[in-house]
């Protein structure tokens, strides 16, 4: 197995201590045979004995891994790679006395493997930032005291203490306290969010004001912070077209190269007729081993994909692998689901038929009751209900609730007539005093969001909805959706995808739980705040985890200036090394040139392909 096949680009870099203290130890070897190389020219002229030595050991200190890893390559799974051509290469130097040419080779050969190394630490890092989120050990109230307990230990409705300052370990339910937590770690929203007893909080957010009692819902294993870095540590799975194309090409090219040096080295000085003119022909073999060292392609490629995986995940959105992101960035037509993607997904008090007073009374009455109308009500009174005031509430199902305010019977619910849109009446002792009119509510920037999308080229933007032709039609007006496809099942909206597909590349948009079906059938299947939500995790390739919809231009424009710098890295590879071959066949350029055209070109390359960290929102 190639080494930057087995490693992904990093894909066995994501635990970071190990690799830190490798790029530690590299740094070393190539600092000491660095020195030995430079000192090994001032000793020339006083001991040419010296001089060798000096120069063998220089080349044992960075070569000898090299060596060995190509030995071991080459014996257990019967390939080559670029470090049997390195090997090959400055072996063959030393032999026809180059000794000074094959250390320089070996150790900037080392230098550009130290860089990429660097370049995947520094990749590395931006996606496991997300390692952090898991905590080691929880406080938990037992017996009327606090434990503390490794993570692995906590269970479902154990009840967690977490206070002021710390991160928040497992999924749970807030049963003491208000606090705001700060989930930037986990969605990059950028304001706490304020939390207090009843709402739902995700492990890996930090609780940054008050002390909280959180009831654990589920361990860690199965919690959204794990789910997620399960996604983030298994991304580089997923290979893209492009990739793998560089990873075949590479096996084969490499043997090609070896054939051809063998061929100009031993073949070429038969037919020139000059056996005096061995040694040069010999020499020009090892420097095209050299020239045509894959490195630049094998290891651009995949640092491409990684770096554009690691700037997504910056800016919260997971990408399930580089074949996501190829896809993405060739994304014609997308279809977005309504309620939970284009809409918040929650209703909201709109107006009041009667003024503050009506509010204030239906809030009382709703207060005893968890439907989501009721909910709504309440928090458009702002939360300002004395529930002692209530007395003998009774709700009926579908219908509404009715209560006992001061002496009066207060019903909320529905009226006698058809009103448009959503709407509950207020009746008292019998009589209506008032409406109130909800609706779920379009996410900011929505519009905005879709815009973005047409003046990236999406063709053809459609909306498929389960909700009311009405209800759906509205919404996609505001937004400025012309194509609506409403009262849909889950498996009609799948029927209607393929309908949208027949011209490219097609993303579905939805939030994740009742979509599961359709964002599995389409060619990028969006999760909107995935967060919480297992059916995102699962199903969908990519994850917008806080639900912002200018997070799905963003990560389009992500993926084009991936594919964009990947193709950049494989035409200048390309042709540089094509240039200092036909240079090196010709005669005129000779191991000094090789090695720009290795190390140089590769680190070039590796410094290009970084520039995809840089995309801003």
């Amino acid at each position: 197995m190639d080494k930057h096949e087995e490693c992904d680009c990093c894909e066995e870099k994501l635990h970071g201590g190990e690799e830190e203290g490798e790029i530690r130890s590299a740094v070393i070897k190539i600092a000491a045979a660095g020195v030995l190389f430079i000192a090994s020219f001032f000793v020339h002229d006083f001991s040419t004995v010296a001089h060798h030595i000096m120069l063998l050991a220089a080349y044992l200190i960075v070569g000898l891994g090299v060596i060995i890893s190509a030995a071991k390559e080459l014996i257990h799974e019967h390939s080559i790679d670029e470090e049997f051509l390195m090997t090959i290469a400055t072996v063959g130097a030393i032999a026809i006395g180059e000794t000074t040419e094959a250390v320089a080779v070996m150790l900037f050969y080392s230098v550009g493997e130290l860089l990429e190394d660097i370049a995947c630490e520094k990749s590395r890092r931006s996606i496991t930032s997300l390692l952090a989120l898991r905590p080691d050990t929880v406080t938990l109230k037992r017996d009327g005291g606090l434990v503390t307990v490794p993570i692995d230990e906590v269970r479902a409705g154990d009840v967690a203490v977490v206070v002021a300052g710390e991160r928040i370990a497992v999924d749970g339910i807030i049963r003491s306290g208000t606090t705001e937590v700060d989930n930037s770690a986990l969605t990059g929203e950028s304001l706490p969010v304020t939390k207090t007893v009843g709402d739902e909080v995700y492990g890996g957010g930090i609780n940054t004001s008050g002390t909280v009692e959180i009831e654990v819902t589920k361990p860690y294993g199965e919690s959204s912070a794990a789910r997620i870095l399960e996604l983030v540590e298994n991304a580089q799975d997923k290979k893209a077209r492009t990739e793998r194309f560089i990873t075949k090409f590479a096996r084969k090219y490499t043997v090609g190269v070896v054939l051809l040096a063998l061929i100009i080295a031993f073949v070429c000085p038969i037919f020139t007729g000059y056996a005096e003119t061995f040694t040069s022909w010999f020499y020009r073999g090892l420097t095209l081993l050299v020239v045509s060292c894959p490195c630049a392609f094998v290891i651009s490629v995949p640092l491409c994909f990684f770096a554009g995986i690691g700037c997504a995940s910056r800016h919260g959105i997971l990408v399930k692998g580089a074949s996501s992101l190829e896809s993405m960035a060739k994304l014609k037509n997308v279809a977005f689901d309504k309620t939970g993607t284009v809409t918040k997904g929650e209703l909201a008090v709109v107006s009041v038929e009667g003024g503050d007073e009506i509010l204030n009374l239906a809030a009382h009455v709703e207060s005893r009751s968890n439907h989501p109308i009721a909910k709504a009500i309440v928090r458009a009174n702002k939360g300002d209900v004395d529930t002692n005031a209530v007395d003998s509430a009774r709700e009926e199902a579908g219908r509404g609730i009715t209560a006992k305010i001061g002496g009066d019977e207060i019903y909320v619910g529905k009226g006698q007539h058809p009103v448009d849109g959503l709407a509950v009446c207020v009746h008292k002792n019998g009589e209506h005093i008032g409406r109130i009119h909800l609706k779920d509510e379009l996410k900011p920037d929505s519009k905005a969001a879709l815009a973005s999308l047409r003046d990236l080229g999406s063709e053809k933007i459609v909306m498929l909805s389960g909700d009311r032709e009405e209800s759906a039609r509205e919404v996609a007006e505001a937004v400025g959706i012309d194509d609506v496809r409403a009262g849909l099942s889950p498996e009609q909206k799948c029927e209607e995808l393929e309908k949208i597909r027949g011209n490219g590349v097609t993303a579905f948009v939805g939030d994740g739980i009742n979509d599961a079906p359709v964002l599995a059938a389409a060619d990028i299947g969006v999760a909107m705040g995935g967060l919480g939500s297992d059916a995102a995790i699962e199903t969908a390739d990519v994850v917008i985890l806080d639900d912002s919809l200018p997070k799905l231009p963003l990560a389009m424009r992500i993926s084009r200036r991936t594919m964009k710098i990947v193709y950049q890295c494989v035409a200048f590879a390309f042709i540089a090394k094509l240039a200092v071959i036909v240079l090196e066949l010709a005669g005129l350029a000779g191991m000094w040139s090789a090695v720009f055209a290795d190390v140089g070109v590769t680190v070039l390359a590796i410094l290009n392909a970084l520039r995809v960290m840089r995309i801003k929102e």
